[in-house]
């Protein structure tokens, strides 16, 4: 029984150390509605830096990062819960917003909800080739829904819909699974690809 209590504990430790990785969680707007909710539903700061820690390990080995070095290097992550963006979160290099707004505004669970947006936001931290994203935006955000898909983190969404591809989000999430599924690592392999930018080739 206290081993397998103690369990969860040994995988954040590791988490945290494997990839000498620090997790910054921050509530700017604690007395919003969103910021309320973000501590009393989704856990708070120490509850964000754990499924930080957590998304980071899983997105590693999603992508098949074993050694640090494969990785994007960043030494810390930060998430912020702010009130002045329009969308759910925003992510720039290793730092992560995540709307105020969003979280008051968010129907059914806020727990699950906002730590798939994380796990999502955390793989846009991790992927390469973020530096070619506005040429291929549906596939960068088609990769994160796939990290978050996989985490099984999804909020409702089925396959079969989209109009293409590389729509984006959840229809290319579907995709790439599929594709995982014909040959398994594609996706890390596609990850692996656009270390050096994205082309059509």
């Amino acid at each position: 029984m206290a081993i397998a209590a103690a369990a969860p504990l040994l995988f954040l430790a590791l988490a945290t150390t494997a990839g000498a990785v620090t997790f910054n969680a921050t509530n700017t707007v604690p007395d919003s509605a969103g910021g309320k909710r973000f501590d009393r539903e989704f856990g708070g700061v120490a509850y964000a830096k754990q499924v930080l820690s957590e998304a980071s390990s899983f997105i590693w080995t999603t992508f098949n990062q074993r050694d640090p070095a494969d990785r994007r290097q960043y030494d810390s992550v930060s998430l912020t819960v702010v009130d002045n963006i329009r969308y759910a979160g925003a992510t720039r290099g290793n730092a992560i917003q995540v709307g105020a707004k969003y979280v008051a505004g968010i129907n059914g669970g806020v727990k699950e909800e906002v730590k798939g947006l994380l796990y999502h936001k955390m793989t846009h931290v991790w992927q390469w080739g973020v530096m070619d994203y506005a040429k291929k935006p549906g596939l960068f955000e088609g990769i994160a829904d796939y990290v978050r898909l996989k985490a099984g983190l999804v909020s409702g969404e089925k396959p079969g819909q989209g109009d293409r591809w590389d729509q984006g989000y959840d229809v290319t999430a579907f995709f790439l699974d599929y594709c995982d599924s014909l040959k398994h690592g594609f996706v890390a392999e596609m990850n692996h690809k656009l270390k050096d930018g994205y082309s059509d080739d």
